[in-house]
């Protein structure tokens, strides 16, 4: 069985934003054939990639189950939220902080599915690493 496919859009495709705008984004399960799901989760949330440990946390998030009368899993459903101040999005040499907007499908038969759309936060200059001058050493 093929696993269902997930798309995410951010309204009028924007990637980059700023602390305290409203992001928007939809997202639909992609799938050529009915699958009966168990739940379908979407969350706005940070992750640091790099060296040393990894954290991470939810700043926004939803869970949706057949139970939920209103949904209509074939349709396009919306996120919305106000954006924290922080942390901002950082590409570092050491350190990267990733916004992303992850959404899962768990369906009752078969693994679950994951899709995630980065965007950035904020506008925090790329880390530039320098190398110092080489060691010129004279004949004594």
């Amino acid at each position: 069985m093929i696993a269902p496919g997930i798309t995410i859009l951010f309204e009028g495709g924007r990637r980059t934003f700023e602390p305290g705008d409203l992001l928007t984004a939809e997202y639909r399960i992609d799938s050529l054939v009915p699958i009966e799901i168990k739940a379908l989760e979407a969350s706005v949330m940070w992750y640091t990639a790099g060296k040393g440990d990894e954290d991470l946390a939810v700043h926004h998030f939803v869970r949706h189950t057949p139970d939920d009368s209103l949904l209509d899993f074939r349709r396009p459903q919306s996120l919305r939220t106000i954006l924290p101040i922080g942390p901002l999005s950082y590409d570092g040499a050491i350190v990267k902080v990733r916004w992303c907007v992850r959404v899962r499908l768990f369906p009752l038969r078969g693994r679950e599915s994951v899709s995630e759309e980065l965007f950035q936060l904020g506008r925090v200059p790329q880390a530039v690493v320098r190398t110092p001058p080489p060691v010129v050493l004279e004949d004594a």
